[in-house]
Formats: structure tokens, C-alpha cells, sequence
């Protein structure tokens, strides 16, 4: 009889949570447009990974004309506001990323970039093309929002807007591991955490998520080749750092299609840049190729790694040159809290509609959100921003990357209402 008290509270809880209206429907009206000029303001001037200085700014202004308590130079670049409600209560954190990409906007947007800038001793062209703009421009509409509505808040809203998502440049620190390693999810300590992705590929008024894993550990690695420069019409006189790169990257492949069973998860290695040479009649002496590995099983990552090390030099060696492979971890599994997805699963249910509520498997993508969600229970969520009947859109990190504006507003409130329920619940 005890057991069924305690479901019974637990199902009237619930369904009291699902019925509850905050009465915001006029503040995320009257937030709409400005989520929409802001999101094009910052999409017109991306800034790369640990650069984010005018965003910054930007963000920081507007979040101290709301009085709220502002942190900046946080992990370099990142803002981080405070706001405390009429009551007291437990603390929520809501996250976005604020970086963008060195890839050159191919479309005819009246605010698409034409920001260039430098990366890795290249001239790249730099845009929001993984959506990072919106999520910035969500984050504030949400800061305005909760500010204007500071007597519905039972606790306090920590709005951690990250930099360096994509990773830092070489040699440099940062993104969400750095901000956990300042301290971020401290002073209030965090009892939670929530956060969005755009998607391009799903329909606006959409919300997909996945309990548990939900994307993958992602490395980087970068392997060096050593070979004997020669003539391009004498490649018996040489040793061929090309011929080398290209063997080692089929090998690779191999470790993904015949040693790694994909039945159980998925994985992915792959070669995402390679440097060698000056002419076309010279057989270099080096190369260098930079990569990724994604994988959702900490076993099966283990084993790739080794596998790697082990097949690289290897392989090099079988055609008379050398080869080192380092391995940099990039960013954990994204691992979504399932008591806290069960029980913020009614908040999106009222805030979409059940239909559009949708459970996904895990995918190959990653998010250093899991860093936070190593620290803090988190549930991190794909929102649809995808024009609904559209048959072309176009996959994130690519040049032709577009966002319809019109589903931004869910996102603004799904997240004040996962944090104003949660703290109400709490």
C-alpha cells in the first residue's frame, strides 16, 4: 500500500506539472522578434572559437540591462549571468554555445557572413554553421523573459553562455571542460542543467531527444608520416609520405568495418584533413593528417584507440617509412539524466504538444555539454528549425547550412518552462 501512496504522489505531481501555466504567452510573443533580429545580428558577425569577443559583449550588455548579475572572461570569452528569484530555492543552469566555424557561407541570406579570419595559418571564411547563433539568441530571449518574471522563480537561473564549442584553437584551453574547471557550475552550485540544439533536419515545432547516451565521445587525433623526398618521375629513389597517408586512412577503415561491432553501437573514424606537399613533380618527404573518432561505448573506444596505435606505425613501416599518431580526447559521451528526462518529459509534452515530442537513437555527433553533465544531472534536447515540408535542407558544418527563424521561439519556452518547473518541483 506504501508503494502505491508513493506512485500515486508521484502521478499527481507529475500531472499537476504538466497542467501548470506560468500565463507567459505575451512575453514570448512580444520576445519573438527580438530572438529573431538578434540571432541574425550574430550570425552576420561569427567569431571563431575562443574569439568571441564582440559576442560577448553583446551578451553581456544585455544581460546587465535586465539586472542581472554578470561574470565575463569566463574560460576566456564566456558570459555567465546570475538572476534569483522573489524565492528561494534550488539553482538551474541553461547553456548555450556562442562559437562559430571556418567555413565560408554559400547562400543569399540578406544577413548571411562574409567575416573572414585565420585558422591554423589559413584565410577561412567564418560562419554560424552548426546554429550556435540561435542558441545564443534563445538564451537571451530566455534571460529576458525570466528577468521580467522574477516573482514565478522558486530558486535561481544561472545562463552560462559557452565559448569554444568546436574546440579551442591548438595549444589553447577551453570550451565546457574549462568553464567546470573555473568553477561555473559553483557559487550557487548547480543542481541541474538544460540545454538545445538547433537541427536542420527536423521540423520546426519539433523537440527530439534520448534518454541515457544520447551522442558520442569524440577525439581528435593527428598523425605525422616520415617518408624520403624524390623526384616525381623517380619514386623508386624515395619513400612516399602520400602513398603512406593513403594506406593508413584504408586501414583505418577497417577497424571501423572488420574489427568493431557496430550492432551494439556505432563508431566512426574519420580523416578530415591531410597536408603534404608543395608541386606536382616532387615526392614529398612528410604529411600530416588530422581526424576524428565518435563513439558511444567507453569499451569500444578503448579498443580503437588501441587498435590506431598500434596499426599507424605499422603500417608506415611495411612501406619503409615512420608514423606517429597522437590522440586528444574532445569531448564525453552526452549523457542525458534519466530521472531528470522522465520526469521534464511532461514540461516539453505541454510546451510542443505530445505529437511533437520525439525519442531519437543516439547519433554520432558530439557536445561538450557532457562536461557539465560529468559534474551535474543535464538534459540536452534537438529542436526542429528545419521549414516544415522542406525536402532539401542542408546538414550542419556545411556551407549551405540554413535555420527557419520561426521555430527559435519554442526554444525560448521550452527552456524558461523545463527551469521554472523544475524549480517549483524541487
Amino acid at each position: 500500500m506504501k508503494n502505491v501512496f508513493h506512485l500515486l504522489c508521484i502521478a499527481l505531481l507529475t500531472s499537476s506539472l504538466y497542467a501548470q501555466n506560468y500565463g507567459l504567452d505575451k512575453s514570448y510573443e512580444k520576445i519573438e522578434s527580438k530572438v529573431i533580429e538578434w540571432r541574425r545580428e550574430i550570425h552576420q558577425n561569427p567569431e571563431l572559437s575562443n574569439r568571441e569577443f564582440k559576442t560577448a559583449e553583446k551578451i553581456a550588455a544585455h544581460l546587465r540591462s535586465l539586472g542581472i548579475e554578470v561574470q565575463t572572461g569566463v574560460a576566456h570569452t564566456g558570459v555567465v549571468g546570475v538572476l534569483k528569484g522573489n524565492s528561494p530555492g534550488k539553482t538551474v543552469a541553461l547553456r548555450a554555445d556562442i562559437d562559430a566555424l571556418p567555413v565560408y557561407e554559400r547562400n543569399d541570406l540578406p544577413f548571411k557572413s562574409t567575416v573572414t579570419s585565420e585558422f591554423l595559418g589559413e584565410t577561412v571564411g567564418v560562419m554560424h554553421a552548426c546554429g550556435h547563433d540561435t542558441h545564443t539568441a534563445i538564451l537571451m530571449g530566455v534571460a529576458e523573459v525570466m528577468a521580467k518574471n522574477k516573482d514565478k522563480i522558486k530558486g535561481t537561473v544561472k545562463f552560462i553562455f559557452q565559448p569554444a564549442e568546436e574546440g579551442p584553437p591548438p595549444g589553447e584551453e577551453g570550451g565546457a571542460l574549462l568553464m567546470v574547471k573555473e568553477g561555473v557550475l559553483k557559487n550557487p552550485d548547480v543542481d541541474a542543467i538544460f540545454g538545445l540544439h538547433i537541427n536542420s533536419q527536423t521540423p520546426v515545432g519539433v523537440i527530439r531527444y534520448k534518454s541515457g547516451g544520447a551522442m558520442a565521445a569524440a577525439q581528435s587525433f593527428t598523425i605525422h608520416v616520415k617518408g624520403k623526398q624524390s623526384h616525381g618521375s623517380q619514386p623508386w629513389a624515395g619513400v612516399d609520405p602520400i602513398l603512406i597517408s593513403a594506406k593508413i586512412i584504408d586501414g583505418l577503415q577497417t577497424i571501423i568495418s572488420r574489427e568493431t561491432e557496430l550492432t551494439n553501437e556505432a563508431a566512426v573514424i574519420t580523416v578530415g584533413k591531410i597536408k603534404s606537399g608543395v608541386r606536382f613533380n616532387i615526392i614529398p618527404e612528410s604529411a600530416e593528417m588530422l581526424g576524428t573518432i565518435r563513439t558511444l561505448d567507453y569499451g569500444m573506444k578503448d579498443k580503437l584507440n588501441k587498435r590506431m596505435m598500434e596499426m599507424v606505425p605499422t603500417i608506415a613501416k611495411a612501406y619503409g617509412g615512420e608514423a606517429t599518431i597522437e590522440i586528444r580526447d574532445a569531448t564525453d559521451i552526452t549523457y542525458n539524466d534519466p530521472n531528470l528526462v522522465s520526469a521534464m518529459l511532461p514540461t516539453l509534452q505541454r510546451v510542443a504538444g505530445n505529437d511533437n515530442i520525439q525519442e531519437q537513437k543516439a547519433i554520432t555527433g558530439a557536445e561538450d555539454f557532457s562536461y557539465f553533465q560529468r559534474e551535474v544531472p543535464g538534459f540536452f534536447f534537438f529542436l526542429g528549425g528545419m521549414t516544415p515540408g522542406n525536402t532539401n535542407s542542408y546538414p550542419h558544418h556545411t556551407p549551405d547550412f540554413i535555420i527557419d527563424d520561426s521555430g527559435l521561439i519554442l526554444g525560448v519556452r521550452a527552456l524558461t518552462e523545463l527551469s521554472l518547473d523544475y524549480l517549483n518541483r524541487s
